[in-house]
């Protein structure tokens, strides 16, 4: 196949071209600072308001609970360190699961060298928070608990609306990063009964250096980012028009097209899934193999380094992703294959494939085909792959 193929679409996705023409006045015609006082600034505070509006009645929250943001990762750190700090006099003790985004990981980290104490939560071995254990290692003085809708590495889809529900039966405030759900699956704050809750709008279709971070009415936490009074003088910094605009823009799109774009992605998804591990031996699909993403099949390759088939799959125009795009620079083992209780050497032969509504059956075929040639190859070449399986072939297509 001579085109490139796309399949990374858990780190980002195009702008789709509906969203751009509705931006690109933004940045010209309508350029004004909505803060200012004048025509211009009214003309584009009209914009945001509007899309403050579209964005809270696409997850059923009020435009008065959101709040813009850079992008995910100053959403988490901004839940994280806000409700921290804010209810430090209540108690110190933060909870978060041990798959969480490393905003969220390293956030803690940082939390924890300043007086608080970290819990970070177990999860099964699909990934899945552990409620039993969650809820033994809630204490007196828990005052957060942090854990993501669905991970981004693995695609489980965490039981979200259970633990909030055993965090409000505590006054705990619960706070979920939905940045791989937002636009992917259903999502309604009241419906989970969040506290807070981000997203990022590159991952559906949007733009990127904009997400939102919602926080339910009544909750107060302190700023992240102190300057102006944007965001009713609790964000600083001049608001990204163009990017909140297309934001709402791609937002409603995909929540309009939810239901159409899950099927059609999660075919093309479950057809790769099938073909990869009926046709390549010694691989290990991670995640829940039901309660996942649309678009994520994530898997462990015995022998082989995930960096080494991430290349090869590039020399052949795929693009796919070893774990989290954000920590894929780290020579390090996923700390989410690890926290579920993959063996080191497995986890490092990790690869993500996360497939968009662009894609189609034909790539997916081709991909498998690819892979399985790699696998081969690399295998051939790997000191760790056991001589007596060397001469061993593939199973048949059934």
């Amino acid at each position: 196949m001579d085109k490139r193929i796309y399949f990374d679409h858990a780190a980002t996705t195009p702008v789709d071209p509906r969203v751009l023409d509705k931006m690109l006045p933004y940045f010209t015609q309508k350029f004004g600072n909505p803060n200012s006082q004048h025509a211009f600034g009214r003309e584009t505070v009209c914009a945001v308001d509007d899309a403050r509006d579209e964005i809270a009645a696409c997850i059923g929250a009020k435009p008065s609970e959101i709040y813009f943001t850079s992008g995910g990762t100053e959403a988490d750190n901004w839940a994280l360190r806000g409700a921290a700090y804010s209810l430090a006099n209540k108690g110190k003790h933060l909870i978060v699961s041990a798959v969480e985004h490393p905003a969220m990981i390293a956030t803690a980290k940082e939390l924890a060298k300043k007086g608080f104490e970290v819990t970070f939560a177990e999860v099964d071995e699909y990934g899945a928070a552990d409620l039993e254990k969650l809820e033994k290692a809630i204490r007196p003085d828990t005052v957060f608990v942090g854990v993501m809708t669905a991970n981004n590495e693995v695609g489980t889809i965490q039981p979200v609306k259970e633990i909030a529900a055993l965090c409000k039966a505590k006054g705990i405030v619960f706070f979920t990063d939905a940045v791989q759900a937002a636009g992917a699956i259903p999502l309604n704050v009241k419906e989970i009964g969040a506290d807070m809750l981000s997203f990022s709008a590159h991952k559906f279709y949007g733009p990127k250096g904009i997400g939102v971070l919602y926080i339910r009415s009544g909750l107060k936490i302190e700023k992240l980012v102190s300057g102006g009074h944007q965001e009713r003088s609790m964000r600083g910094g001049t608001t990204n028009v163009p990017a909140v605009v297309g934001m709402a823009e791609a937002l409603r799109i995909a929540t309009q097209n939810l239901d159409e774009n899950a099927a059609y992605v999660s075919a093309i998804r479950d057809r790769f899934i099938h073909r990869v591990l009926r046709e390549i031996p010694y691989v290990k699909l991670n995640g829940h193999p039901e309660k996942r993403l649309p678009a994520n099949a994530n898997f462990s390759f015995r022998y082989i380094e995930g960096e080494s088939l991430l290349f090869s799959l590039d020399l052949k125009n795929i693009a796919v992703s070893s774990g989290s795009a954000c920590s894929s620079g780290s020579l390090e083992p996923s700390h989410v294959l690890l926290a579920m209780g993959l063996p080191e050497g497995l986890a490092h032969g990790s690869i993500r494939f996360s497939f968009g509504k662009d894609n189609t059956m034909e790539e997916a075929d081709y991909a498998a085909d690819a892979l399985k040639e790699i696998v081969v190859k690399l295998r051939a070449l790997s000191p760790l792959f056991p001589k007596e399986l060397k001469n061993e072939v593939y199973p048949k297509e059934q």
